[in-house]
C-alpha cells in the first residue's frame, strides 16, 4: 500500500500535467481560431491548413482522454483508493503508477481490459 508521503508525489505529479495539458488544450485551441480567422491564399495552404488542423485535432482528442484519466486518479487520491486495480482491488505496482500516474489497473488486469 503506497504511504503518505508517495500518495503526496502522485497528487503533484498529476496535478503538474492537469495543468499542463489544459494550457495544451488551450493553446491548441487559439492556434485553431487563428488558422481559421487566416486568408488561404490557394490549395496548398487550405491542404497545408488541413493537416495541422487534422494533427492538432488528434493531441486534443487524445490530451483530452489523458486529461480525464487524470480526473479519475485525483479522485481516487481524494477517496483513498488510489493505486488500487478497478477491475480486480489489488494494489497497482508503484513502478507503474511511477510510468503512468493515472494507471487504473494492474498489469494483468491491463492485458485483460486490452484485450476485450
Amino acid at each position: 500500500m503506497l504511504n503518505q508521503t508517495e500518495i503526496d508525489f502522485f497528487k503533484v505529479a498529476l496535478q503538474e500535467r492537469k495543468e499542463t495539458i489544459k494550457k495544451n488544450l488551450l493553446i491548441n485551441s487559439n492556434e485553431r481560431d487563428g488558422m481559421r480567422e487566416n486568408e488561404l491564399k490557394d490549395e496548398a495552404d487550405h491542404a497545408s491548413m488541413s493537416l495541422d488542423s487534422a494533427v492538432d485535432n488528434a493531441i486534443s482528442i487524445q490530451q483530452s482522454k489523458e486529461l480525464a484519466e487524470i480526473e479519475l486518479a485525483l479522485d481516487k487520491i481524494k477517496d483513498k483508493t488510489y493505486g488500487t486495480c478497478d477491475l480486480c482491488g489489488s494494489e497497482i505496482n508503484i513502478e507503474r503508477l511511477k510510468v503512468k500516474n493515472f494507471a487504473r489497473y494492474c498489469i494483468n488486469c491491463r492485458e485483460v481490459v486490452e484485450k476485450e
